[in-house]
């Protein structure tokens, strides 16, 4: 049973920076992916920025067009733990910010694309606010 737990939201200023972290117990996907997806109250949860976990591919990364450049996502194997480095932040950054991992998937983008609806597992949540 895989369980995902999210800290290190909070309230930032607009050009600030915060990092979220995302420890996944139980972990033994060979083929899934993991990433970080968030949501507003009344849009649909969209992904941010994901990361296959293909023994092979060396952990292939996505992001999503609004936040490339700004965002970064990475992984520490030894600690199961998943990053999202968040510079430059933004108003329209403010969201509850989920973890989500899933067994199988086809590469980071499609599961970026499309992992919202996927078989996931999910954190909690972490509210992140950016003001002006």
């Amino acid at each position: 049973q895989v369980q995902l737990v999210e800290s290190g939201g909070g309230s930032v200023q607009s050009g600030g920076s915060l990092r979220l972290s995302c420890a996944a117990s139980g972990y033994t996907y060979r083929s899934g992916c993991m990433g970080w997806f968030r949501q507003v109250p009344g849009k649909e949860r969209e992904g941010v920025a994901t990361i296959d976990k293909f023994i092979d591919s060396g952990g292939s990364t996505s992001y999503a067009d609004s936040v490339k450049g700004r965002f970064t996502i990475s992984q520490d194997n030894a600690k199961n733990t998943l990053y999202l480095q968040m510079n430059s932040l933004k108003p329209e950054d403010t969201a509850m910010y989920y973890c989500a991992a899933v067994s199988a998937c086809y590469s980071s983008e499609w599961y970026l694309r499309r992992g919202s609806t996927a078989n996931n597992v999910w954190g909690q949540g972490t509210q992140v606010t950016v003001s002006s």
